[in-house]
């Protein structure tokens, strides 16, 4: 689901890999111009006890894209990311993204986490990694 591979997702996973039927029933009422939206991978997953990037590698295979990510980095029309830098982080946040890097990048999950913790949106947490020039990676779903 990255843009190098928009159109041929599928040609990310082994030949002949095939999507999970229960996953492609769960995705099909969701489709909303050829893509799923962030929120509903992540409903998807919980209710079918499976992981978001489980879900992703059926997308994949399917050819469907993510959109409206839920920390505003990608999926977005017309602008792709609507995400805008803090005008300001508070260094307690700051201390917390800076800790949690993993060669110089913030996993998804964790931001996440440390938005929670913190009380804070994942818009806001994203906007804050935008301040910061960080790069979260990897995406959830597999996007990125």
């Amino acid at each position: 689901m990255t843009h190098e591979y928009a159109g041929r997702y599928a040609a990310k996973h082994p030949e002949g890999a095939m999507p999970d039927p229960r996953v492609a029933e769960a995705l099909k009422p969701k489709i909303r111009d050829g893509g799923v939206s962030c929120a509903a991978v992540h409903r998807i997953a919980g209710e079918l006890s499976l992981q978001p990037n489980e879900i992703g590698r059926t997308m994949d295979l399917m050819e469907l894209k993510i959109v409206k990510c839920q920390m505003g980095l990608f999926g977005y029309t017309p602008e792709k990311k609507i995400v805008q830098p803090a005008d300001a982080v508070p260094p307690e946040l700051e201390g917390a993204i800076t800790a949690a890097l993993e060669n110089g990048r913030l996993a998804c999950r964790t931001a996440w986490a440390i938005a929670d913790r913190f009380g804070v949106s994942r818009m806001e947490m994203a906007a804050a990694c935008e301040a910061m020039a960080v790069k979260v990676s990897p995406c959830q779903i597999g996007a990125f």
